[in-house]
């Protein structure tokens, strides 16, 4: 009987001995990659394989004689700006030509585009090269070899020990459940690829197919636009496609980029300044929608269209125009001239002899994530910890005590997700009293709130004295830097609630909120009254910022820049959701009384009140999943959306892929009296 050992040994040497059915030849130089053709739904088929679909940049890497070079699939050098790949693979002993993706990969295991686009040295992320098919080994070139039989090759070659460079997992138990499984984990797509398939350089024919979680197109900038009044860089980019050699537009983008971002996309854009305009007709960027019947006006800037860029959207309009685009990053690795409207052929067609069934496999997505590099505040052995934070020594102790029973999250988990959460959270903390939400022997344990720590806090902590509506005299502790978000998580304060406003205006409020509160509502209608509310914000004029509560509903705020009491932002709320309930009386309330609401979603504009709180933005919730109360982009508010898509094992991620786009909730306010002019002209 074989052991395990001398089974693979005696695999590896199968795999390798394919090698004699390629040809002698000389390194190839440069190789266009195989493209993948779009198809509009997974499927089925014994003689196909699944892999991700890697949201990164295509590379390809070339092994020759020590030397290294790595390069896009428009034959741009990468070697030096992705140099861990290049050094990783310099190690290796044999000449080889290799296919695969570069990623950035989070903590969760999934890879960030924009986190990719934005990479500049590793402390800005995990950089992973994974590899998925050998084109050429030591002398042979392979690429006349099927398939399975490149694979087996490339894994029976390839070194271990360096997580820089990995093989692309391989699965062959169904597209159907690989997809569901991709979707579930919020990844790109899938890739179907016939096991028989010659490598095709240059091609895009239908032995590889891709599948879309999402829709997502590359597109070519050709202009920006900048809103009346706006103090932004600009405030969306003008997209267009090539068809039949033609520069058509597509829509624009407003969301999706920060300051930062802004700044660099204005370095690249301002030599592409021109006074012709690139499309092949004019677009109305003007054009009023039944979403926003008065947007603000805008004044164009057209650039020479040679930027690419890549977007997601919900789907295309009748004149083909994207809704609700999200812009996802820059494409450096693509060629302005090659980017043409990508429309999903029907999948029975493209895999043509195939029959396409209903399999039952199930597969595991992708391997385990790398080490992020990322600072954690403790370690994971020591029960008892005391660290110096901001010059103050915090002591941390029972750190294996389990929080979340259910999916095992522990003290020392909520302690090193705030550590790094930090920089996010303490804005909305800063300058503001807290009432401490205390739950000490973990979610499912007796909690309780903690409002007066006058006596209990230590010295160097922050308090403010206040009396409250009940005549009683108090001393809140006031949010600050880290030391005082951890003295806060040590006492067991799984969430963070702190008051509307600052000591600084205690009785004026920075923001206005909307609570969604659903009882026996499906989360679908939750968001169907979140996108009533925005209809209503966008017609009024005023922005709104949204996230995710934690637990069952949603939060918008509404900035006021601390400029109208608390009186004025309830009554500014009860408007609001007074019309919002006009449209949607069929499962919403405005009725206080639990017993009184009928099961129906409140729509709660009450908790505008002096000393009342919510679970700030990126503030974990003591919930089942550990979920966390994620700011949103408008566009993610759509049907799909889940509590559990936003946990204290993603969170850290998603908070610095997407930045803090919450942050204009604590700049300037709205003109309350001219929103109030506008909603009378409008509804009422």
């Amino acid at each position: 009987m074989k052991t395990k050992k001398e089974t693979s040994t005696s695999t590896t040497a199968k795999s390798i001995a394919l090698l004699k059915n390629g040809k002698d030849s000389k390194i190839p130089v440069t190789v266009k990659p195989m493209l993948a053709t779009l198809v509009s739904e997974p499927f089925d088929d014994p003689d196909w394989t699944y892999e991700v679909k890697w949201d990164g940049y295509r590379a390809l890497a070339y092994l020759n004689k020590g030397s290294v070079s790595v390069s896009s699939r428009n034959n741009k050098s990468f070697e030096e700006k992705y140099y861990p790949v290049t050094a990783a693979l310099s190690k290796w002993s044999f000449d080889a030509v290799l296919d695969g993706e570069i990623v950035v990969l989070g903590e969760d295991g999934k890879a960030r585009f924009s986190a990719l686009q934005n990479w500049r040295s590793e402390a800005d992320g995990n950089l992973v090269y994974y590899v998925f098919d050998l084109l050429w080994y030591n002398g042979k070139d392979i690429m006349g070899l099927a398939l399975s039989e490149r694979q087996a090759i490339l894994k029976a070659v390839l070194p271990t020990g360096d997580d820089t460079i990995r093989l692309s997992p391989i699965f062959t138990s169904g597209g159907l459940d690989f997809f569901a499984a991709a979707k579930k984990m919020g990844l790109e797509g899938i890739m179907a690829k016939r096991a028989s398939s010659e490598y095709s350089p240059d091609s895009r024919n239908k032995q590889w197919l891709k599948i879309k979680v999402n829709q997502r197109q590359e597109v070519v900038i050709g202009g920006f636009t900048k809103n009346e009044g706006s103090s932004k860089l600009f405030s969306s980019l003008l997209l267009g496609v090539y068809e039949n050699g033609s520069f058509q537009y597509v829509g624009k983008v407003g969301t999706g980029f920060g300051d930062k971002l802004q700044k660099e996309m204005m370095q690249e854009f301002t030599p592409l300044i021109t006074d012709k305009i690139p499309f092949a007709s004019e677009p109305d960027i003007n054009k009023p929608s039944r979403f926003r019947p008065n947007p603000p006006h805008a004044t164009a800037t057209w650039l020479k269209p040679s930027l690419v860029c890549e977007v997601s959207f919900a789907e295309v309009t009748s004149d083909g125009v994207f809704r609700h685009p999200s812009f996802e990053g820059m494409r450096s690795d693509k060629k302005a001239r090659e980017v043409v409207r990508e429309t999903a052929a029907p999948t029975s067609q493209a895999v043509s002899d195939a029959e396409v069934d209903s399999g039952t496999g199930k597969s595991a997505l992708v391997s385990a994530p790398l080490e992020s590099g990322r600072k954690t505040l403790l370690n994971p052995t020591e029960e008892s910890q005391v660290k110096k934070i901001k010059g103050h020594s915090l002591k941390f102790s029972n750190l294996s005590k389990i929080y979340w029973p259910e999916d095992g999250y522990t003290k020392r988990d909520m302690f090193n997700y705030y550590y790094k959460a930090a920089e996010y959270i303490l804005p909305y903390l800063k300058d503001r009293p807290l009432s401490l939400n205390r739950f000490p022997g973990g979610i499912h344990g007796p909690g309780f709130y903690q409002k007066d720590v006058k006596g209990k806090a230590p010295d160097w902590a922050k308090t403010f004295p206040y009396t409250t509506s009940d005549g009683e005299d108090k001393e809140f502790l006031v949010g600050g830097d880290e030391a005082t978000l951890l003295y806060m998580a040590s006492l067991g304060c799984i969430e963070m609630n702190p008051w509307f406003s600052t000591i600084k205006h205690p009785d004026n409020p920075d923001y206005c909120v909307i609570d969604l509160d659903p009882d026996k509502n499906t989360f679908d209608q939750v968001i169907q009254a979140a996108q009533e509310v925005k209809k209503v914000l966008d017609a009024i004029e005023i922005p709104g910022f949204v996230k995710t509560s934690g637990s069952t509903g949603i939060h918008i705020y509404i900035p006021l820049g601390a400029k109208y009491s608390y009186d004025q932002s309830q009554m500014f709320g009860k408007l609001i959701v007074s019309i919002v309930h006009d449209q949607l009386a069929e499962f919403t309330t405005m009725e206080r009384q639990i017993k009184n609401r009928n099961g129906k979603m409140y729509l709660d504009f009450l908790q505008n009140r002096p000393g009342a709180t919510i679970a700030c933005p990126y503030s974990l919730r003591p919930k089942i999943g550990a979920t966390v109360s994620m700011p949103l982009h408008w566009d993610e508010v759509k049907k799909g959306l889940a509590m559990t898509d936003f946990t204290i094992s993603n969170a850290i991620a998603r908070i610095k892929s997407e930045g803090d786009i919450f942050r204009g909730s604590l700049q300037k306010g709205i003109d309350m009296t001219m929103a109030l002019s506008k909603a009378q002209s409008i509804f009422f």
